[in-house]
């Protein structure tokens, strides 16, 4: 019988890991000196909102375990990590004093972990802002978006010796479509013009962050990782094809095109100028987008997004939501993660690759987060270790897609898994499981599932057999 099996094999220097945040991973300890944020405040108001009531105060216990950690980042093959900075751990109201308790934490952290020899990413955001800002509008209000350019500066200038590279925001489109097109992150508003005022500041808080490290440090190099999601329409009809069009001019370009080219694509603005929808903007700001560009891409990817041309067009002078150009479609036959509910489509890894190369200078990018979460996976443990092949599986599938993209071409430098250790994910806490290795609520143990073996042999290979 015919050896069928086929050896994926990347190029050299090629970087292997996973990514994580701070207020996922980290939580609070008395006396630690961290503020309040968004995530804490809400949990406060409203832990009915939370599965199983489990908020952000405990996590992963990072701050109290990260030497265990760390040493269990080497025993997964790590050769590149990312986590993010707290806002409101290092500046805990946003604006006034630093936290010299948060700068101990994170130098310790970071200088550890390039003693390892493990490359180290550091983002600056991840969905967590600190409350006393969020209480004055958060990022509807550009009081903020300084902010936060001198909460970027200050951690370039207190950190950047310990970092390889800088992220400004991880998936910025997600607060804008959750908290202000959705009642699903915190502030739970729907309000079609307030959500493009948020996207418009927290790109220009983005584009200022490129701008003070550079200026900080002109040899570093920043980025953002965007949560690049293909849209693909139902059928190929002018009105199907239209309306993926349109909807990934929403969730994929309104922060790729500013991010990467500079400016906003003509249609979008067109859209919304249309609708009355344009933010509240000057030249100057303009400017300062484009002018200060990202210097890589880090791409998240997890899903497709599936979508039709309306079956009824709302009426003019309807509230705006992204339903009047595109609906959701629910592909018959679908690949399916069953202990997610979302489909699988390794495809779109390739996909992403290809519009990267062809339409954005084929700059350099990693593949920040991808990965497989499931609910109830203790049920797969044998032999006091969960035996999880499905996410090997998984991550195999994916790479294959990636490998043949790099072999035509594309500029991928890595991949990174989410997550290294099971953590805390926001509305749904410990509902679904993605780490490498297992954490024990209860105890607080960290054990190494099959997945995290098998990386570290993928990681030392670098290639697979399948």
């Amino acid at each position: 019988m015919a050896n069928d099996t086929k050896h994926y094999q990347f190029p050299e220097g090629f970087l292997w890991g996973t990514s994580t945040s701070g207020p996922q991973s980290e939580g609070r300890v008395d006396g630690d000196g961290k503020g309040m944020n968004n995530w804490d405040y809400w949990f406060s108001i409203a832990p009915e909102k939370f599965h199983n009531q489990v908020g952000p105060e405990i996590t992963s216990t990072f701050y109290q375990n990260y030497q265990e950690d760390l040493a269990l980042l080497v025993a997964t093959g790590h050769t590149i990590f990312r986590s993010s900075i707290q806002w409101s751990r290092l500046i805990p109201d946003g604006k006034g004093e630093v936290n010299p308790k948060a700068v101990a934490f994170y130098r310790d952290v970071f200088k550890k972990i390039r003693e390892k020899g493990i490359k180290l990413l550091v983002n600056l955001y991840h969905f967590d802002l600190p409350y006393v800002l969020q209480a004055k509008g958060g990022w509807e209000n550009k009081e903020t978006v300084w902010a936060y350019e001198r909460y970027a500066r200050i951690c370039f200038e207190t950190f950047g010796d310990l970092v390889d590279s800088w992220i400004t925001f991880n998936e910025p489109i997600v607060p804008v479509e959750c908290g202000y097109l959705n009642h699903l992150h915190y502030p739970c508003k729907v309000d079609a013009k307030v959500a493009v005022q948020v996207a418009y500041n927290t790109q220009l808080a983005s584009s200022l962050a490129v701008k003070a490290c550079h200026e900080v440090n002109p040899a570093d190099k920043i980025s953002i990782v965007l949560n690049l999601t293909p849209a693909y329409p139902r059928s190929q009809t002018p009105e199907d094809l239209k309306a993926a069009r349109i909807a990934e001019l929403f969730q994929t370009k309104s922060f790729l095109d500013p991010s990467v080219l500079g400016v906003y694509p003509k249609e979008l603005v067109h859209i919304l100028e249309k609708h009355g929808l344009l933010p509240d903007y000057s030249q100057e700001e303009l400017a300062i987008i484009k002018e200060h560009r990202v210097d890589f891409l880090g791409v998240n990817y997890y899903q497709p997004l599936r979508v039709q041309s309306p079956k009824a067009k709302p009426k003019d002078d309807a509230s705006f939501t992204l339903d009047y150009y595109a609906e959701p479609y629910d592909m018959p036959g679908k690949k399916i993660n069953p202990h997610r509910g979302w489909e699988i489509y390794e495809e779109g890894i390739y996909d992403i690759a290809l519009l990267i190369k062809k339409d954005y200078g084929n700059i350099e990018w990693l593949v920040t987060e991808n990965g497989m979460g499931v609910e109830g996976e203790e049920q797969f443990r044998e032999n006091g270790f969960i035996q999880d092949d499905y996410r090997i599986a998984f991550i195999k599938d994916h790479l294959i897609a990636l490998h043949q993209a790099i072999e035509e071409g594309a500029n991928c430098k890595g991949y990174m898994l989410w997550t290294f250790i099971d953590c805390w994910s926001w509305l749904n806490a410990y509902k679904n499981r993605y780490g490498l290795v297992e954490l024990q609520l209860e105890t607080q143990e960290r054990i190494i599932k099959k997945s995290g073996y098998w990386f570290k042999e993928l990681s030392q290979t670098n290639g697979f057999d399948k």
